[in-house]
């Protein structure tokens, strides 16, 4: 057996700058554990607790009123934060219950503290074995990393170094009331068949393993950890306007940098990083993709189009109704295409008919000799295929008098300025 919890948190402690920490708790035996030790260390240390309610489980109510009875024992002031699990991501549970949580994470964390995870060397080992069977790289195979920003603090986890079994002999030393989730026996999540089926016979035949696979895994980090050096240099040479990427140069990075650089760009913009395979699909699109094809690869909630030799990352566009049409008079609309329409404080003196595209639409913009097409607008215009449908066109009888906000004929500004209001509309659709 290794040192026991008592002892690595002081080390922990002694070893870490003094902050205000918050300890993630489930009321689960690790996080009963981790809070009790920091509770009892002398001196405490600045210390709350908060208590994620996913609303997933018929007794998480009951569950919430436990962690508050444990912290009143403790002393320890406790927050619970109720969230909704969005499952429209294409994801399964327990990955959108992840990004939940670490939603509730960042939003309780105040400037300099911390938010103390109980994960220890078993989850290392199972984050590791599960990032290998995706076929992760480096970074994925470095596992959880001990400390990594999270709203206006820190994630840290002191304990991945320490087997479980400290946690759980802490827990039997000090009587310690806890909570079974069943969720965490469930052979149907990966993680719970690896727990329950995989790991005991692979420690049967070799004892060692853990050890051995959190070795790695520091190993896999550091090497991780160098390569970013490198892709974040690399990062500025492909980054393009908009938000984009050099799809030509991005393809001639090597390939320990491109699957970073393309997951780190991705999840900047608060978007999931593809499989393998759709990755080895995008590269694919990407090189062989002409103009006329407009390449797209999508996965879960995310998308990402090839498009005048840049890629461009978004969230999965809906469908939506595009013979919509509505009478607008100013006042701010909702449209089924995405983004709002707005005149401000302002009304129309004569409402306008506000519909979506359905070809060969022409417009005169203001202070041009020519009437245009909308085609060649957009085209001259660098506005993306994908939004062109969701461009809202606004009439004034049978007269085109406004695309969007983006051009308008001079009997359109006419009638935005008497109005005095000016037109706008949302185009990150």
């Amino acid at each position: 057996m290794s040192r026991s919890l008592t002892d690595h948190v002081a080390s922990a402690l002694s070893d870490a700058p003094r902050a205000a920490l918050v300890v993630a708790f489930s009321g689960g035996p690790d996080s009963s554990a981790l809070l009790h030790a920091l509770a009892t260390h002398s001196p405490r240390p600045p210390l709350r607790a908060l208590h994620v309610d996913h609303g997933l489980h018929a007794e998480s109510g009951a569950w919430a009123s436990h962690c508050r009875r444990f912290c009143d024992g403790l002393e320890i002031p406790l927050e619970v934060s109720r969230v909704s699990v969005d499952l429209s991501r294409g994801e399964g549970v327990e990955s959108a219950a992840r990004r939940a949580r670490h939603a509730a994470f960042a939003a309780s964390l105040r400037p300099g503290e911390r938010m103390v995870l109980a994960h220890h060397r078993d989850d290392q080992v199972e984050t590791v074995l599960l990032k290998l069977l995706r076929g992760a790289g480096p970074d994925g195979l470095g596992g959880m990393r001990p400390l990594r920003p999270s709203g206006a603090g820190m994630l840290w986890r002191p304990l991945l170094d320490l087997p479980r079994d400290a946690l759980l002999e802490h827990v039997a030393t000090h009587a310690l009331s806890t909570i079974h989730d069943p969720s965490n026996d469930d052979p149907s999540i990966a993680r719970g068949y690896l727990r329950g089926s995989v790991l005991p016979v692979l420690l049967e035949r070799w004892p060692q393993a853990g050890t051995s696979i959190a070795h790695s895994a520091r190993l896999c980090m550091e090497a991780a950890d160098s390569l970013r050096d490198a892709w974040m240099d690399a990062l500025e040479t492909v980054r393009r306007p908009e938000g984009t990427l050099d799809a030509e140069g991005w393809l001639a990075l090597q390939p320990a940098w491109r699957t970073p650089l393309l997951e780190h760009w991705l999840h900047t913009q608060g978007l999931s990083a593809p499989t393998t395979g759709q990755r080895l699909q995008l590269e694919r699109q990407a090189r062989e993709g002409g103009a006329e094809k407009l390449p797209l690869v999508g996965w879960l909630d995310t998308e990402v189009r090839v498009w005048r030799g840049r890629l461009w990352a978004m969230r999965r566009l809906p469908s939506f109704d595009t013979e919509w049409s509505a009478i607008w008079s100013g006042e701010p609309l909702a449209l089924p295409g995405g983004g709002t329409l707005t005149l401000g404080s302002a009304r129309l003196r004569e409402p306008l008919q506000v519909r979506y595209r359905s070809g060969g639409e022409t417009l005169r913009p203001e202070g041009d000799r020519h009437t245009r097409e909308l085609r060649d607008l957009f085209q001259q215009g660098a506005v993306p295929p994908w939004r062109r449908p969701r461009m809202p066109l606004l009439w004034s009888g049978k007269e085109l008098v406004a695309v969007g906000s983006r051009w308008m004929s001079e009997r359109g500004r006419r009638l935005f300025q008497e109005a005095g209001g000016v037109l706008t509309w949302d185009e990150d659709a």
